[in-house]
């Protein structure tokens, strides 16, 4: 018994490194590392201060929160570190939401297992619950902005750019190298995306050779390889695990209590998704073997967005860090959220 669970969890990772690794984490953490080096974080955090409108300062915060890949630990030293630097609650919890739950790499490794339709609910229905978090959060705590350790919004950050042209097109192309090889080749074998992946690359890299310091590459590889290092090993203990527990877990249960799109296959879901610790985008695998076994599109989307988003160690780590009053609103407001998103998109979208 023993030895075949240890078997089905070497053919999952067999077949996870096997189709995966190239075309789709290779670049994905090109990506994540190219963000980190070359967009200006300052200049962003001057937009997010409690003063600012709740419009632009939720909209930014949503949408930089896409590009910073962190599991639900992970994240609290980002969002809480922005929030002491003068952040308002608000984005602050915007940001400690929607980086675990649906950050780009989330996204782009979801839609290569589980298909665009799924990533596009996951980033529509992030985006309303970030939306609901930030309002709740700055409505019952806005008022407990604590003084910020740095002066936000120096004149300095004015005449700073975003990203320069040059990095903007780098990012563009390994974007394309991430992209086209997963979704341009369809319906052929591997190596047909193996073939697209190597000439994106190599367009990518003779650019990046030519036209950004090197220097700069350098910084680049370095933030590149702490995402390889950090995630990688996650990612291939998690898909482990989920060879483990599609040989274990009987269809049948998965049917009867996961199956369908009503409110408690939603809920227990969502339960399941807050309470167990996922690394960012190893809820993929788990979900589509969960989905193999008859789990509804609704619940899958519920447990898409609060596996990575909460657990258990966060509800602890958010509670020391910020308080347990905001603890105790933020943690029910997730996983009721989650339970009306996975019910809503299960019943009229997906």
């Amino acid at each position: 018994m023993i030895r075949d669970l240890f078997i089905a969890g070497l053919l999952a990772v067999q077949d996870y490194v096997a189709t995966h690794v190239l075309t789709c984490l290779i670049p994905a953490f090109l990506l994540a590392g190219a963000m980190v080096t070359f967009v200006d974080r300052d200049l962003i955090l001057d937009h997010l201060g409690e003063k600012a409108g709740k419009l632009k300062s939720f909209s930014l915060a949503a949408g930089g929160s896409f590009l910073i890949a962190a599991c639900s630990c992970t994240v609290i030293p980002v969002a809480s570190g922005l929030y002491f630097a003068g952040a308002g609650v608000g984005p602050a919890f915007i940001l400690l939401w929607v980086a675990p739950a649906s950050n780009i790499l989330s996204l782009v490794y979801t839609g290569n297992i589980l298909g665009p339709e799924m990533v596009l609910a996951r980033i529509a229905a992030a985006l309303l619950m970030a939306f609901a978090v930030g309002t709740a959060m700055s409505a019952v705590f806005g008022g407990e902005q604590p003084e910020p350790e740095t002066a936000a919004g120096g004149s300095g950050s004015r005449d700073k750019q975003l990203i320069s042209r040059r990095e903007l097109i780098l990012l563009l192309l390994i974007l394309l190298s991430l992209l086209l090889p997963n979704y341009l080749v369809t319906g052929q074998p591997y190596l047909y995306k193996i073939g697209v992946w190597a000439l994106l690359t190599l367009g990518m890299t003779s650019y990046a050779w030519k036209a950004i310091p090197a220097e700069k590459i350098r910084t680049w590889l370095r933030e590149s390889w702490w995402f390889v290092k950090t995630i990688f090993p996650l990612l291939i203990g998690g898909v482990f695990l989920v060879g483990i527990i599609g040989r274990l877990l009987p269809a049948e249960l998965v049917r009867q209590w996961l199956g369908g799109n009503g409110l408690l296959a939603s809920f227990l879901a969502t339960i399941l998704g807050s309470v167990t610790y996922f690394a960012t985008m190893t809820e993929a695998p788990f979900v589509d073997t969960l989905m193999g076994l008859g789990m509804g599109k609704g619940p899958a989307l519920a447990l898409l967005l609060t596996g990575p988003g909460i657990s258990l160690p966060n509800w602890l780590a958010v509670g020391r860090v910020f308080g347990w009053q905001k603890a105790f609103v933020y943690i029910p407001l997730i996983v009721l959220s989650g339970t009306l998103m996975g019910w809503f998109f299960g019943n009229f979208i997906l």
